[in-house]
């Protein structure tokens, strides 16, 4: 689905005590609607706020992917691409979605969600592909 030189991010979000399994189990099924598999993604986001949850963090160790974290202003910047909108998440971080807008900036420059944010009931992810300029910080 991306081309040869994109760059394709996991965006990460949902409550603070989503455990690695019920992560890694809407990122199955993300992957699978999106006909990719666990070694086409280069990194997983999430808001930085959320980065050290322990959930997030072992998920993107069974991925044996990088971990950012993406900082509120950053996910602002790209949250009128996000196609999906909840309502509690706006009124929290406001973004329409950590998911989507986590997954746009880790992709860089000229990211596109390549699937919208899935979930189940504790956990959320998205794909985006871009550039893969986005600068590694951590975030926190």
């Amino acid at each position: 689905m991306a081309g040869d030189e994109a760059l394709i991010a996991l965006g990460i979000g949902g409550r603070r005590d989503a455990s690695a399994d019920t992560i890694e189990a809407v990122v199955a099924q993300a992957l699978r609607a999106a006909s990719l598999v666990s070694s086409d993604i280069a990194v997983i986001a999430t808001a930085a706020d959320k980065r050290d949850e322990a959930g997030i963090v072992e998920a993107a160790k069974r991925l044996r992917r990088p971990l950012v974290g993406v900082a509120a202003a950053e996910l602002a910047a790209v949250a009128d691409r996000a196609v999906t909108y909840s309502d509690l998440v706006h009124r929290l971080k406001g973004v329409p979605s950590i998911a989507e807008t986590a997954a746009l900036v880790a992709a860089g420059r000229h990211a596109r969600l390549i699937l919208p944010r899935m979930a189940n009931a504790s956990a959320t992810c998205a794909l985006a592909e871009g550039d893969g300029a986005f600068p590694a910080e951590n975030g926190g």
